[in-house]
């Protein structure tokens, strides 16, 4: 069964990202070396898809 994207998002803050918040349905994750990842209208309890992993 595919990860659901609260999971995904749980993975990327042990990764050492850092949950900036966003507007609406967008998200933005830092991290301290400088990679920032941003995404966009995804709600927490769907799957998240191959290209979301």
């Amino acid at each position: 069964m595919p990860r659901k994207v609260r999971q995904l998002m749980a993975n990327l803050e042990h990764a050492g990202y850092v949950n900036r918040g966003g507007k609406g349905s967008h998200w933005n994750f830092a991290h301290p070396q400088g990679i920032t990842m941003t995404q966009s209208r995804i709600r927490n309890g769907t799957f998240a898809v191959p290209w979301r992993r």
